[in-house]
This record gives C-alpha cells, structure tokens and sequence, in this order.
C-alpha cells in the first residue's frame, strides 16, 4: 500500500500534481472544470500511470477527496543511457540513480548529456523527471526553407538530435540551435 500525502478536494487538482489512486500513482496531465447548468460540477482529467505508463480518462465529482502523493525532488545531472536504463548523479551527493526508459517516458525527447532535472521519488524509488520549462537543441534534419515564405505563414518539421520531431518556422536550418518549449513540444526562438 502506498503512503499517501495531504487529501485535496478535486476541483483543486492541477496539471503536474501526482495522486493515489487504486493503489498506483497516477501524474494528472490535463484537467478541465465542467459545468453543466443545474447540474453539479465536475472535474474531467487525463491521468497518467506513474507505473505503467497508460494513460486513462477519470472524472471526479466536485465534492470528491483526491489523496495526493507526496514526492521528494532532488537535483541530478543526466549523465548517459546504458541500455534501457539513463544514469543521474546526484548534484549534492554524486550518487547515481539508474532510472528506466519507461518510467522517464516523453522526458526522453529533452534529454542530453549534462541537462540539469528534478528528479522525484516516492518512498526512495524514482518515479520521473521534471524538466526545464525549455530546453536547447541543435535540429539534424529540416526541409530547406522556401523562397519568400513568411516566419508564421508555412511551418516545416525539423527532426532534433534527441529523435524529437518537432514543427519550426521556414528560416530555421540544419545545424542550427533552437530553443523548445518542454511542456508543448514547441518552438521558442533560434539561439
């Protein structure tokens, strides 16, 4: 059985936040408030299995308790994959953690040597990453731009060095370094 954090009403659930449910942890991805006239409110969210990595639609009642988890962050270095595992050392310690691909998920797309994360644990055990709000990467594969095309007008994908295929705007080459938005998977600004 897991050991549960502080109970919280539904409706004050947030993107980010992890919660006990069914004896797993789930990391709430979206939420939306609905009100439908006289009816009583509800919160629809998109959960993900913190274990597992499915995800699943789940609808509380405004009134409902919600057990969120309480997780412990500490600050680690990406080190190197090895096999289907990724090494983090410890900023403050030097103690490396061994955290598998499954359990980092989409994370992976962000991820280089020596990227600075949040790492959180749940009772000792590493259950992912929280990233920078952006990060830096350098684009290996982009159409060329066309003649005359504006910045907004004719976006094109462009594939980054983490397999990440983002969509950028006509000016942006190959070799150049780009900042993306780690929450939306998108562009920022040419660095």
């Amino acid at each position: 059985m897991l050991s549960c954090g502080m109970p919280v009403k539904a409706t004050q659930l947030r993107q980010g936040h992890v919660i006990v449910r069914d004896g797993d942890l789930f990391r709430v991805e979206s939420v939306t408030h609905i009100t439908p006239g006289n009816w009583r409110g509800m919160v629809q969210t998109r959960l993900r299995n913190m274990r597992s990595g499915s995800s699943q639609e789940h609808r509380f009642r405004s009134e409902d308790i919600v057990e969120r988890a309480t997780l412990e962050q500490h600050p680690m270095e990406y080190l190197y994959a090895e096999g289907d595992h990724h090494v983090f050392m410890n900023s403050e310690t030097y103690e490396q953690v061994h955290i598998p691909a499954e359990v980092l998920g989409d994370a992976l797309s962000y991820l280089l040597p020596n990227t600075l994360v949040s790492v959180e644990f749940h009772e000792e055990r590493p259950m992912g990453v929280e990233l920078p709000m952006s990060v830096r990467l350098k684009v290996v594969d982009t159409e060329p731009g066309l003649r005359g095309a504006t910045a907004s007008g004719s976006p094109k994908p462009a594939r980054l060095e983490t397999g990440l295929t983002i969509t950028v705007p006509q000016f942006v080459v190959v070799g150049d370094t780009i900042e993306v938005d780690t929450r939306t998977a998108a562009y920022i600004t040419r660095v």
